[in-house]
């Protein structure tokens, strides 16, 4: 008897989500927590990986690099820990700057360098940040957007994320941005718990892949 043939693995397109490994003394860091809580789940039909950097300048982007090229991610959501910020910042803008107050995890402190020589001064974010601020809201999630993503590791992976989603041909039509999320309650205050950051995530994932022109853009507004 011949066997029917068993149907094809369904293969979905993938959304990258990073987070980075903890830093500064602490034991944790959330954003890899709730990037790891993702991994391997179904958002707006596209399968999420979550990739750990490590907080140090220049290893973090060789390892997104290698993510990227292995990936060919549709989107991609960096994500970062900002001790002291109470709600989830949806960054608009990353420069070309390094300016680190402390030492990464390889004890490296750079002061005023660029994160690309050559590069341009800033990218924005190409998420459509205020549909997903809005998404998050409806939800009574906190949440904001962010005009600054510092001058630390984060700012260098957002920076770098954005350059190489602007000059790799292969990953032309990938779109990317970066969110902070806040401090987990053991860590210190103002914080937010995992479940939520976790929660918030997913939305601002969904809402991204389903927006392709930002709410203020369609109505015509500036900011």
């Amino acid at each position: 008897m011949v066997r029917p043939a068993l149907p094809a693995a369904v293969s979905f397109p993938t959304v990258l989500v990073t987070g980075f490994d903890p830093f500064g003394g602490d034991a944790l860091n959330p954003s890899w927590m709730a990037a790891q809580a993702l991994h391997g789940r179904q958002v707006g039909g596209h399968r999420v990986v979550a990739a750990q950097l490590p907080t140090v300048f220049g290893e973090a982007l060789a390892v997104l690099r290698a993510q990227l090229a292995q990936h060919r991610p549709a989107l991609v959501l960096a994500t970062g820990q900002a001790g002291g910020r109470a709600a989830l910042s949806l960054e608009r803008v990353a420069i070309n700057v390094n300016d680190a107050r402390i030492a990464d995890n390889a004890l490296a402190q750079p002061v005023d360098t660029p994160v690309v020589d050559g590069a341009p001064a800033a990218y924005f974010s190409s998420l459509p940040i205020k549909a997903m601020l809005a998404a998050l809201q409806r939800e009574g999630i906190r949440s904001e957007v962010s005009q600054t993503a510092g001058t630390f590791v984060c700012n260098h992976v957002f920076y770098g994320l954005m350059h190489e989603l602007a000059t790799q041909p292969a990953l032309r039509g990938t779109r990317g941005g970066f969110m902070h999320v806040p401090w987990l309650p053991q860590q210190g205050q103002p914080s937010m718990r995992l479940e939520e950051i976790v929660q918030g995530l997913k939305l601002a994932i969904a809402c991204a892949l389903d927006t392709m022109v930002d709410v203020r853009k369609q109505a015509g507004a500036l900011n």
